[in-house]
Parts: C-alpha cells; sequence; structure tokens
C-alpha cells in the first residue's frame, strides 16, 4: 500500500503529463469529449505498461 506521498507524487505527474499533452498541441479549446478522448488514450497506454 502507497504512502500519502506516492499518492501526490503520483497525482502531480499525471498533471503534468496532461499539461504536456496540451501545451504540444496548437489548438487552444477542446470539446468536452475531446479531453475524455484523450484521457482514454492515456488510461489504455497506462495500462500497456
Amino acid at each position: 500500500m502507497g504512502t500519502e506521498k506516492d499518492r501526490k507524487d503520483t497525482q502531480m505527474a499525471m498533471i503534468y503529463e496532461l499539461r504536456l499533452i496540451f501545451s504540444a498541441d496548437e489548438k487552444q479549446t477542446y470539446t468536452k469529449q475531446e479531453i475524455v478522448e484523450l484521457l482514454d488514450k492515456i488510461a489504455i497506454a497506462k495500462g500497456q505498461e
């Protein structure tokens, strides 16, 4: 079982990963559906690691 620090570190890593994905794209606005699709892709990729 992880510690609270581990949980916070994981949470911050996920936020940073999302930031990198959004900042790499030139698009300025996203629909709810586009965000959900991006999150699905991340979840699938993480599940395969």
